[in-house]
């Protein structure tokens, strides 16, 4: 079940740590935001160090479809009513500004940068769409109305977002972290105040930035309560049509498009993880009727962290915590969150204003409708009497029969059919 990214890529490798070591700023986790934050504070000549307790983007960022938009969904016109008119535009800002600095970073690297429109449809419900393109009209963004786009079946309208882009992950990830202080294979095993004990050492930190994905501090911040995960599935098709953009539907479970080297990635099947769903099942009946010529090239799933409001949680990891930092929440749109994250984190570091600081603040509000779904899931979860639990707090696992794992449905864990640990917020195998 590999990617097309990681069939054709493979990142470098580095050595895991072997002895104590003392740096102003600690990274823990080696997805795509750790490698950010470490690739800006590296340019800002900040003494740092990242560690990954596998190896950098073995988890989250080799499954991606590594869309890099500003586009996240029909978010604009929500935007404007949880958080008004001006916050809405720093959120489009904030994400066209990391959509150019990928633009920048990339005119030096091969990694396979296409500048492509972006859509978000909507099967049957034009109105919604025509509320979006009102929104971003109040923001002063340019978008069109699209009455037909080319996929194999009719849409009530879609919103284009111009000039967006779309990349090959690893083939990025490799050319960033070739020169970066990276400790793989070493995982972080307990977290005090500016001080990690690791499996090859405890290193000293000022400051330490948490990009696991999932945090995996417990203790503080709440994100427990703040985030679920949900999974989802992709397909890569030969002999299926060039669409010619990125697209995906307004519908949490609805289906996405693009393509990557003559291949069609068909996304889909989406659901909170521990959940029953349809999974590849969708997608191989999708492509059977609509491109009945198109063979599998491969398969892949990911899960994302979603937060209560749409919006990332990026910033301090909570009140409390005055230099401990976190980047999390992206909400499916982990690429061009990434890139916000490290834009921000480096500022808060740095001492920087930075006017995106409060938007995204991990310490907002949580009195959201989401709120009360997660805490009932972690309630069943907890009172189910049935084993195996997940270590991570003790909810009842699901078996995923599609995946052959076993998922958590209150935080998002996976592991597999042996035990061993999968996905996180769990930092333990499962138990019994």
């Amino acid at each position: 079940m590999d990617s097309v990214w990681t069939q054709t890529v493979t990142p470098p490798s580095f050595e895991p740590l072997q002895a104590d070591l003392k740096t102003d700023i600690l990274i823990i986790g080696g997805g795509i935001a750790g490698l950010l934050c470490a690739f800006q504070l590296s340019q800002a000549g900040m003494d740092y160090a990242l560690v990954e307790a596998d190896r950098i983007c073995s988890g989250i960022t080799k499954n991606t479809t590594a869309k890099i938009t500003s586009q996240h969904g029909l978010i604009y016109d929500k935007l404007i009513h949880t958080f008004g008119l001006e916050k809405a535009r720093l959120y489009l800002e904030a994400n066209q500004a990391a959509l150019e600095q990928y633009r920048v970073l990339c005119q030096n690297l091969d990694c396979d940068l296409e500048e492509k429109d972006s859509f978000v449809y909507s099967l049957n419900n034009q109105r919604e769409i025509e509320k979006e393109i009102t929104a971003l009209n109040q923001i002063g963004f340019h978008v069109e109305f699209v009455s037909e786009l080319p996929l194999p079946y009719p849409v009530a309208g879609a919103v284009r977002f111009p000039k967006q882009a779309q990349f090959h992950p690893l083939k990025f990830a490799a050319a960033i972290s070739k020169n970066l202080r990276i400790f793989e294979h070493t995982k972080v095993l307990e977290l005090m105040p500016g001080k990690a004990v690791t499996s090859g050492g405890t290193i000293s930190a000022k400051k330490i930035i948490i990009a696991t994905h999932f945090p995996i501090l417990n203790k503080h911040g709440g994100y427990f309560i703040k985030l679920y995960q949900n999974r989802s599935y992709v397909i890569a098709l030969k002999n299926a049509p060039d669409v010619g953009g990125m697209y995906i539907d307004r519908q949490e479970n609805g289906l996405s498009f693009r393509n990557y080297n003559g291949l069609l990635l068909l996304g889909g099947g989406g659901r909170r993880t521990g959940k029953k769903g349809s999974g590849w099942r969708e997608l191989e009946d999708f492509a059977r009727r609509y491109y009945p010529n198109a063979q599998e090239a491969a398969r892949w799933a990911t899960q994302d962290c979603m937060t209560l409001d749409g919006v990332p949680y990026i910033g301090q990891y909570s009140k409390t915590t005055p230099n401990l930092y976190v980047a999390t929440g992206f909400n499916k749109w982990g690429m061009t969150s990434s890139m916000a994250a490290a834009l921000l984190l480096r500022d808060l570091i740095l001492g920087n204003d930075n006017p995106y600081k409060d938007l995204f603040s991990p310490s907002r509000t949580v009195f959201r409708p989401q709120l009360a779904v997660n805490g009932l899931e972690a309630i069943l979860g907890i009172i189910t009497p049935t084993v195996p639990r997940c270590p991570h707090m003790g909810c009842a696992l699901k078996y995923n029969a599609q995946e052959h794992s076993w998922d958590c449905p209150c935080h998002g864990s996976r592991f597999g059919e042996n035990g061993m640990l999968i996905d996180n917020p769990a930092t333990d195998d499962k138990r019994m």
